[in-house]
């Protein structure tokens, strides 16, 4: 069952078209991460799905509501971390979380304990009595996650969660989301680290000029862009002059004996390759598998015009 759904999705401000219809699914309990380049429509396409503008067509469901015709119900049922911090400098990292709760209504026993075992969780509280002005860049990060969950939110949004952190923290907070996501909370996440895409999503939608350019895992995206092969070295000369007969045209390197031979990195493609080395009854005395990383998708799929590409696991 999916925890958000958006069918023909399309914003405008004036002429400027900011989301072009795009469709998205994001299955509960995973990570879902949204890349494209700045002004690519990744955070208005956050905005809408929670409640903070109106889309001007499609259909969207968060957790089973219509933001537009139910953002309360919405509202009561996701959490939000922005570009930047929400946190209140003039109170402590435990006033600020209760703050959080007293908006949620938990009362005063109830927001107390929530808040004190946030802090706990995202391993503030030795620092629940300071303001976040001495804080770290991480510190102020985890505070502004963490008062994102007083609520106990199913669906969690985190716009670009780790921009300007360092990458010691940036990794403290990738698993933080992890264990989110372990817990049954569903992650959309937008990012312009294509690291923290790799790491963390289930699946990944390039947007580019309003409209999706692909979605699929990171290893399907990573299959469309062209480069990929397969490196196989050889022990001895004549294993190396049958793999040249065996493959035909491909690029070699006849001092180090090494063919790499083109292939999109599949199971199939694979196995296949294999099989051929079978037959010639080839011995193989390294196999490296080498498929583009998502540096390689992201130039290659935005800046220009692309039809969409749904990708089937």
């Amino acid at each position: 069952m999916n925890a958000i759904t958006a069918t023909g999705l399309r914003k405008s401000y004036g002429s400027k078209v900011v989301l072009d219809g795009i469709d998205l699914d994001v299955p509960k309990g995973s990570i879902f991460a949204l890349l494209g380049p700045n002004g690519a429509g990744k955070t208005t396409t956050v905005q809408i799905l929670s409640t903070l503008i109106d889309a001007d067509g499609g259909e969207v469901r968060v957790a089973g509501h219509d933001p537009a015709r139910e953002p309360d119900a919405v509202r009561a049922a996701i959490g939000v971390t922005g570009q930047f911090s929400a946190v209140d400098n003039l109170l402590t990292a435990e006033e600020n979380l209760i703050l959080m709760a007293d908006l949620h209504h938990l009362g005063k026993q109830e927001g107390r304990r929530r808040a004190a075992g946030l802090l706990t969780r995202f391993d503030l509280a030795d620092s629940a009595k300071a303001l976040p002005s001495t804080f770290s860049g991480g510190m102020r990060r985890r505070l502004d996650l963490a008062m994102g969950l007083v609520g106990d939110p199913g669906v969690v949004f985190l716009d670009e969660p780790t921009t300007g952190l360092d990458p010691r923290s940036r990794r403290d907070m990738w698993q933080l989301i992890r264990d989110l996501a372990a817990a049954g909370t569903t992650i959309f996440l937008t990012t312009q680290y294509l690291e923290e895409a790799d790491q963390l999503a289930d699946r990944i939608a390039v947007l580019d000029h309003g409209k999706l350019v692909a979605v699929g895992t990171a290893e399907e995206l990573k299959r469309l862009v062209p480069g990929g092969h397969i490196s196989l070295r050889f022990a001895d000369p004549l294993s190396f002059d049958t793999a040249v007969r065996a493959f035909g045209d491909v690029p070699r390197d006849d001092d180090a004996l090494v063919l790499r031979v083109p292939s999109d990195g599949g199971v199939a493609s694979l196995r296949g390759l294999l099989a051929r080395l079978d037959d010639h009854a080839v011995d193989v005395a390294e196999l490296t598998v080498h498929t583009p990383d998502l540096d390689d998708v992201f130039l290659a799929l935005t800046g220009k015009p692309q039809p969409e590409r749904e990708l089937t696991p």
